[in-house]
């Protein structure tokens, strides 16, 4: 589990399914085998030297995240895992990617992202939403874009200091929204069932449901 504030910016030395990233705050207590944020992506160091660590990037990981695009060079948001004793400073972030998203535009602090159709009903005006594993509040929001304010902080530590319109971002929605449709599904489907098991089958109020 993470919070979305991120600890530094790494750099990718060698991309590809062997990611390695050179770092130097992140590997102070980081082992073989831990979980690291690397642009908001959970993965796992599989080595660990003086300059940096190696982790692998599934195919899957690298075909729904924006990893997969990662050049020599490029800087990524990095981010150990949340311990129990720490500051939950941001909001829960699991790491796990739930779309792309691209950078629209950049007008002054706000910077404007697409939002896939498929994650559209998890974003609500001043929720939470992590992009590239930065913790954010969406500030203005419509039916195919949103818009999150950077303040000066942010922007120096982490990579939207480089992001330019076009850039697909990774995105994960709301944990604790997921959480509450589940939980209204399950009671849809539990009245659902309910219904029909009384007799109610083919009733208006079933279809209503």
């Amino acid at each position: 589990m993470f919070t979305g504030i991120i600890e530094e910016k790494g750099q990718v030395k060698k991309p590809g399914k062997s990611l390695y990233i050179r770092a130097g705050k992140v590997l102070d207590g980081l082992k073989i085998g831990g979980s690291i944020a690397v642009n908001g992506t959970c993965l796992t160091a599989i080595s660990i030297e003086k300059d940096g660590f190696s982790a692998q990037v599934s195919s899957e990981s690298s075909r729904l995240t924006n990893l997969g695009n990662l050049r020599t060079g490029d800087l990524v948001n990095l981010e150990r895992p949340l311990k129990p004793t720490d500051f939950l400073s941001g909001h829960i972030v699991l790491g796990h990617i739930d779309g792309l998203a691209e950078l629209l535009e950049i007008k002054r602090e706000l910077f404007w992202f697409s939002i896939p159709p498929s994650l559209k009903r998890y974003f609500v005006k001043k929720g939470s939403v992590a992009i590239d594993g930065v913790s954010l509040t969406i500030c203005n929001l419509s039916e195919s874009r949103f818009s999150v304010s950077i303040i000066p902080h942010s922007l120096k530590e982490t990579t939207f200091e480089k992001m330019k319109p076009g850039h697909k971002a990774n995105i994960e929605t709301d944990y604790l929204a997921k959480i509450v449709e589940r939980i209204l599904g399950s009671r849809e489907e539990g009245m659902e069932n309910l219904l029909k098991k009384e007799g109610f089958g083919n009733s208006r109020l079933l279809d209503s449901l």
